[in-house]
């Protein structure tokens, strides 16, 4: 992978959030690399687990992501992550055979490139992607509307009118669950994966009732479902 930069120029603070996530170590740092140069903002990851701690953190505009990794694959990632969010995947991959390509499609994938490839198609392909997901059928495919609010899933963002309001990363994972699943009651184990998160649900609904609804006691929006749990009743 050859890589000749095209803009040196460092990425501005707005410029579109690529995750690479691969456990080759001279990848990542080739892809980081190229990527930023093109004015791109660029994190890493090693493997789906560091990934993970990743996007519990931060925004992203697109995941690179590699298939074939120890323990977790990218297929089992791309999978478990299409249960509460949108951002747009591109997998790399060694393979080339068709079914392998499908399979990726079929749990969420938007793109497949296969290596060696060249730097030049990875931009063209990464442009496309991220077109297509500001589309204005795909952008409103990604955003649950709340009354006078909006939650953007793919960005982990809540907006009140112009104005943006603060979530906890905990939060934005409790919104991505809920938008994942509009009008459908969710019981407390439903939202967390641990009996410790499970005793906290629900002061965290009453701090997101508060960013959400006009009259937090008197939800509109984010329901109590009695003895099932909470629902998130979207316009």
């Amino acid at each position: 992978m050859t890589t000749e930069t095209e803009n040196a120029s460092a990425p501005a603070d707005d410029a579109p959030h690529i995750l690479v996530v691969d456990d080759d170590r001279r990848i990542r740092e080739l892809l980081k690399r190229y990527l930023s140069d093109n004015g791109f903002r660029v994190t890493t990851a090693e493997h789906a687990a560091e990934a993970r701690a990743r996007l519990e953190g931060l925004s992203f505009d697109l995941i690179v992501l590699d298939v074939m990794m120890p323990g977790e694959s990218g297929l089992d990632l791309t999978r478990d992550l299409r249960r509460t969010s949108a951002v747009p995947i591109l997998m790399l991959t060694a393979r080339g055979e068709a079914s392998d390509r499908i399979d990726g499609l079929e749990r969420g994938v938007d793109d497949y490139l296969a290596k060696p490839f060249e730097p030049r198609e990875l931009l063209l392909r990464i442009g496309t992607i991220l077109r297509r997901a500001r589309a204005p059928g795909r952008q409103k495919h990604d955003e649950i509307l709340l009354g006078p609010c909006r939650f953007n899933v793919t960005r982990g963002e809540l907006w009140n009118g112009d104005t943006q309001v603060r979530l906890t990363t905990r939060e934005i994972q409790l919104m991505r669950i809920f938008a994942a699943n509009p009008g459908k009651p969710l019981s407390r184990l439903d939202l967390c994966d641990n009996e410790a998160a499970e005793r906290s649900i629900d002061v965290q609904i009453n701090r997101l009732r508060r960013k959400i609804e006009s009259d937090p006691r008197n939800p509109l929006y984010l329901q109590t479902v009695r003895g099932e749990g909470y629902a998130l009743m979207p316009d």
